[in-house]
């Protein structure tokens, strides 16, 4: 091979170049290519970060959605526009009564409604006025003489306002004639020593606390508008002597609550004032709930509160004491240490349901929307049988509720296999699955609840009354608060007003009722003074 001429300089230098200029692409093209790598690996990241952000929002927006119905419950704008709307409606229909009739737009015929009892209770004290005529002795045509054909009645609801009245009792001393004794009749008894309010009074002011949820500086602030002067402090101080008289009444609805068979259980927090610091920490008022008149019993209802400074399983177990039997709760593990000790755990469907149902307004699935039919089905066939007696419920549960209550617990281990276990729908599964045999108790005892609403229900004034509330302002106002809110909802649940019952219960207490006899002025055995004796009295 012939050997090549050598490169020139310029040629060379040509070369050069070109090597130079393919290395700096090289080097370009690796730095783009280490760019574009770059920017997939932090893509990779963002999506990432953005499906876990989005799995935050998922369970925030589920929490808040939670929280809102806690809250509110299952109210929303929507429905109270709704609400709002339909008043407007209804007054301008009664606007538009008082004119010329409107001509309706054809609807198709409806069937018509059963028409509502619009007559007034018959328990309601009834002031009646005549009026009659301008000329009543004869006519005013022809002069003769007038006779009674008939009448025309009508009845309006009046309201009477509430007047103070200072009420002044006044003792006559006698004294004989022969030996100087002196004769005079003994003091009424007072429910404070040298107190000026009574025992209708002090009823009032407490029932209106803890019953209608009014402060005391609100009620100062409405006395004063009607001429009485009385401090914030001094009824609150009232309200102390009124609870210490009430005692005697706790004790024995506690004492005869822990004879039941079965009890309903709940706790709902309350804030409680840390003196000294200016804040408030937590604390919490439990309810026990005494009540079968679902399952046809004739024993009365007892609801009854505890105050306790922490939420520890130790304060149910001190409160329930020997008792045995069922008790209906929720989920709190502080039970378990009662369970299998005598008393039984029954399970709570409106807790299970709820958990379901609160995810599926927040994302409907199959697996809510199945899970919530089925407890429907179930819920359906105890609103038949609600206050059947216990046989006949439990004839029905048999036949009927324990292949539903069975296809639902299959229903829910089958989706369960087919989810990650940490997912929120499977953490509400889990809560009935993993207490399965409470869930079922009440398939074999016909007096037993499907849930635990009845303890609710005894709480809910309270969740809603704590906003005026604010706080407890120390442990023995809460436990005040028990005492007193205990009378009113056992009034309540059996059918006696609690004002009169409080008044005339502390007015016998004050005057020496004796221990043995607490059981007759227990609510249920307790019946409101008569006119005759009320005018006695005063």
């Amino acid at each position: 091979m012939a050997n090549r001429a050598p490169l020139s300089a310029d040629q060379s230098a040509k070369i050069a170049a070109l090597e130079a200029a393919l290395a700096q692409r090289d080097a370009t093209i690796f730095r783009q290519v280490q760019i574009i790598a770059d920017a997939q690996d932090k893509l990779r990241q963002a999506e990432a970060e953005k499906k876990i952000t989005a799995l935050c929002i998922e369970k925030l927006e589920l929490r808040v959605h939670k929280l809102l119905r806690k809250r509110f419950g299952t109210s929303s704008e929507k429905l109270e526009q709704l609400r709002l709307g339909i008043e407007d409606l209804e007054a301008d229909q009664s606007e538009s009564a008082k004119g010329e009739p409107k001509e309706a737009p054809a609807v198709q015929a409806a069937k018509p409604a059963k028409p509502r009892d619009r007559r007034l209770s018959d328990t309601l004290k009834r002031r009646t006025v005549v009026r009659e005529p301008k000329s009543a002795s004869c006519c005013p045509d022809c002069g003769s003489g007038l006779r009674l054909v008939g009448e025309d009645n009508d009845e309006m609801l009046d309201l009477v306002s509430q007047v103070w009245e200072v009420l002044q009792t006044i003792r006559p001393k006698y004294s004989c004639r022969t030996c100087d004794k002196i004769i005079q009749a003994a003091p009424p008894p007072k429910p404070i020593a040298k107190g000026k309010l009574t025992f209708t009074t002090l009823a009032h002011i407490i029932v209106a606390k803890w019953g209608y949820h009014l402060p005391f500086y609100r009620q100062s602030a409405m006395m004063a508008a009607k001429g009485v002067e009385m401090d914030r402090s001094t009824l609150a101080r009232s309200a102390g002597y009124a609870a210490h008289l009430l005692d005697p009444i706790y004790n024995r609805l506690r004492e005869l609550g822990r004879k039941r068979n079965i009890l309903h259980t709940d706790d709902t927090r309350i804030p409680m004032l840390d003196p000294g610091t200016g804040k408030t920490h937590k604390a919490f008022l439990w309810t026990y709930v005494a009540d079968d008149r679902n399952s046809g019993s004739t024993e009365p209802p007892i609801v009854w509160f505890r105050f306790t400074t922490g939420r520890a399983g130790e304060n149910v177990e001190q409160e329930l004491g020997d008792f045995r039997g069922y008790l209906q709760a929720d989920g709190f593990a502080g039970y378990n240490r009662l369970y299998g000790r005598g008393i039984h755990e029954v399970g709570c469907f409106a807790h299970w349901r709820r958990k379901l149902f609160d995810l599926h307004e927040a994302q409907p699935t199959d697996t809510t929307t199945g899970f919530l039919a089925r407890v429907q089905q179930i819920y359906k066939i105890e609103e038949e049988i609600r206050c059947m007696p216990a046989a006949e419920r439990l004839a029905v549960r048999r036949t009927r509720s324990r292949s539903l209550v069975r296809g639902l617990g299959r229903f829910a281990k089958k989706q369960l296999a087919q989810m990650s276990g940490r997912s929120d729908t499977a953490t509400a599964l889990n809560y009935g699955l993993k207490r399965w045999r409470a869930f079922n108790r009440f398939l074999y005892n016909g007096e037993l609840e499907i849930d635990n609403l009845i303890a609710e229900r005894s709480i809910r004034g309270i969740t809603i009354g704590r906003r005026n509330w604010l706080f407890a302002g120390s442990e023995e106002g809460g436990k005040r608060a028990a005492k007193i809110l205990s009378i009113i909802e056992t009034c309540k649940s059996c059918g006696v007003e609690p004002e009169a019952y409080i008044a005339d219960v502390m007015e016998k207490i004050a005057d020496d009722w004796p221990a043995s006899r607490w059981d007759e002025l227990m609510p249920w055995n307790w019946a409101p003074k008569s006119d005759d004796q009320v005018a006695l009295a005063a």
